[in-house]
């Protein structure tokens, strides 16, 4: 068996453009015109290599933005892309029957998987597959956050020898870090890491952290603080109910608060807020220390907010701050 590690690059149209209100017999987020792959033995040796263009025909002009990320031209495209069937048939042919493809990310074999959909070309060959992230993050720091293939490079000390947001020389890049990682083990566990993931617990948590939960199914934003600061707020050492005292807004549909146990004294809680597919929210419930790094941050935070504070600016700073506040009006 043979890892296939994998990396594309598509095009996008231009929104408003005809192109993007042009209705497709399949949905797509973009159209394929560069596969790079790179081939890991089960040994976890790096291998041969495959790369292609791709002629687009359902997005003819290069978005510019795209252009400018790949350093692809339409030119090049032109002289050297051959149609998609072609491309995928001698990708096949090179990937061989027994693989498992490895990507740096969600959205590759989506991608991937959606213009074979347009072309009504079987996608089943695309069924083993790992986001290696999640991989690399449970044999690491233990995170979920999909971390930038730069940064995991530098994390394992890997030179950048060949162009960034050109396929191959991705798919070379995230070759090697998965070279370094247990791919086995991290197969076998990657439901786990995968499960993690889906519970929203993104990015490497704070020094302190001793609970971590999720629940599900609020009616919204509301109801779901309100359960944090309620029923679900439970003193993660006695079970006892805490008392809540302010929640304070957070990038990412974060927030945070001090609750208090009578017994057990005060602990920082942290949630995160996302959408279910039905519309209801999700919260993923972190808890730390009192004496944490997240408490900490939740006291400079209320500090700021604290009218008394306020009131000690000079008055110049409090007209500024009060004009900022306004709303912002129409002509």
């Amino acid at each position: 068996m043979d890892y296939i590690v994998l990396d594309m690059e598509w095009n996008q149209p231009w929104p408003g453009s005809p192109s993007a209100r042009r209705p497709l017999p399949v949905a797509i987020r973009g159209e394929i015109i560069q596969i790079g792959a790179v081939r890991v033995t089960e040994d976890q040796t790096v291998a041969d290599e495959f790369q292609v263009l791709i002629a687009p025909k359902v997005y003819r002009r290069l978005n510019r933005r795209v252009s400018k990320l790949t350093g692809i031209k339409e030119s090049r495209l032109r002289d050297e892309g051959v149609p998609f069937q072609e491309a995928m048939e001698a990708f096949k042919a090179w990937c061989g029957q027994d693989i498992t493809f490895l990507t740096w990310g969600f959205d590759d074999i989506t991608v991937l998987r959606e213009n074979l959909r347009l072309y009504n070309m079987d996608e089943s060959f695309t069924d083993r597959w790992y986001n290696a992230q999640m991989i690399f993050n449970a044999q690491t720091d233990g995170s979920n956050s999909q971390k930038a293939l730069k940064t995991a490079m530098e994390i394992f000390d890997i030179p950048a020898t060949r162009p960034a947001h050109d396929a191959l020389g991705d798919a070379y890049h995230t070759a090697l870090i998965c070279a370094r990682l247990d791919l086995k083990k991290g197969t076998q566990e990657y439901t786990k890491a995968l499960k993690e993931h889906e519970n929203g617990f993104h990015g490497a948590e704070l020094p302190g952290c001793i609970a971590r939960q999720v629940f599900y199914d609020y009616a919204d934003k509301a109801a779901a603080l309100a359960a944090m600061s309620g029923p679900e707020n439970i003193c993660p050492t006695c079970g006892a109910r805490m008392l809540g005292s302010r929640w304070f807004a957070q990038p990412g549909h974060r927030y945070m608060d001090l609750a208090t146990c009578p017994e057990h004294g005060k602990f920082l809680i942290r949630v995160r807020l996302s959408e279910q597919p039905e519309g209801t929210v999700r919260v993923s419930r972190l808890t730390y220390e009192a004496t944490s790094q997240a408490a900490e941050a939740y006291a400079r935070r209320a500090e700021k907010a604290d009218p008394a504070e306020e009131n000690r600016r000079p008055s110049s700073q409090r007209r500024r701050r009060r004009r900022s506040k306004l709303p912002e009006t129409k002509d």
